[in-house]
């Protein structure tokens, strides 16, 4: 027997207001996959996340489906609790006085911090811990959000992703505001989670966020997915050119894409 995708999409159409996000997408994505959806901002990629974590809903047709791990109906809560999460719109609510240790936390809970109606185990506050290890941050446990940089605050957002174990971590746009240095962090991140067998799903318009482990890439244009397979045969000049409709040049190291 065939094991169970992580998420099959067939023939989704999304409406985003009076504009359609989203053409006729079908995409299978198996569990412990390493992909990455790349193209233009606005092309579609931050809407197909939400459809996946049912932020957004697909038009109803007879030939439409969504199933994430061969499921078509979910409370939404436990599904999120199947997938980590990370995504500027969550970085975008850490503004309270709350420490990288509540952060992590909250991931229990699908909320940013601690609030006096949830209950938290001592379990949950090992695995917090556990996790701030993994990620090489234990520093930051008791220091508050506002005090962080943007990378720090960051790691604290893939600790709360991963604290309970997803079957996947979802990246959207993961880079977005760092700096250089942020940026050399976050990659080593991926890289060790990839490594350490958890599936990443990484959407961006950066080349440079691919980290060697992803193999797949997607590339989306105007809500259209207009290609679909291994890294190397996808990333092209030709292929980039089209998509982010400029002339460009290509370049690989240390298995790392190159663009410019």
């Amino acid at each position: 027997m065939p094991p169970i995708p992580l998420i099959e999409l067939k023939h989704i159409t999304v409406m985003r207001g009076t504009s359609i996000a989203l053409h006729d997408i079908s995409l299978t994505i198996g569990a412990g996959e390493h992909v990455a959806i790349l193209g233009p901002n606005g092309c579609g990629k931050s809407t197909l996340i939400k459809t996946i974590t049912r932020e957004c809903y697909p038009l109803a047709r007879p030939e439409t489906s969504v199933a994430i791990l061969g499921r078509s109906l979910w409370n939404v809560v436990e599904l999120r609790g199947m997938l980590g999460i990370v995504s500027n719109d969550l970085m975008a609510q850490c503004t309270r006085e709350i420490t990288g240790f509540d952060v992590v936390l909250s991931g229990f809970f699908s909320s940013i911090g601690i609030w006096p109606n949830h209950h938290v185990t001592d379990t949950m506050r090992q695995q917090a811990a556990d996790v701030l290890d993994l990620l090489e941050a234990p520093q930051l446990s008791l220091k508050p959000v506002s005090e962080m940089s943007s990378g720090e605050a960051r790691r604290c957002l893939i600790g709360r992703a991963l604290v309970h174990s997803p079957k996947a971590l979802l990246l959207d746009e993961p880079s977005t505001s760092l700096d250089l240095s942020a940026q050399h962090e976050l990659r080593e991140t991926v890289r060790k989670l990839a490594c350490a067998g958890i599936g990443i799903l990484l959407i961006t318009h950066h080349l440079s966020d691919i980290v060697p482990e992803i193999d797949r890439v997607i590339l989306m244009r105007a809500g259209r997915i207009v290609a679909d397979g291994p890294k190397a045969d996808i990333l092209t000049a030709a292929s980039l050119r089209d998509l982010f409709g400029v002339d460009v040049e290509l370049a690989q190291r240390d298995g790392y894409y190159h663009l410019w």
